[in-house]
């Protein structure tokens, strides 16, 4: 992995991006983050919110599966 593979890989997205990366809704997200189960977020502040693109890559593998018969 190049040094510029690895800073693309850890950059900070914001809602908006996350939810297009991930096909889902910006609400899905928040919901997510209020309820718990979706992809691990970094609280900029009380009101603001990112995503590392690591993350979501990481959460879309922990639910990759080869057949209906798995769980995720």
């Amino acid at each position: 992995m190049t040094q510029q593979d690895t800073h693309s890989a850890s950059t900070l997205v914001d809602e908006r991006e996350a939810a297009s990366i991930l096909c889902y809704s910006v609400r899905a997200l928040q919901n997510w983050r209020h309820r718990g189960g979706g992809p691990d977020f970094v609280k900029v502040s009380s009101r603001s919110v990112r995503y590392r693109r690591t993350d979501l890559e990481k959460w879309i593998a922990a639910r990759t599966v080869s057949n209906t018969a798995q769980t995720i």
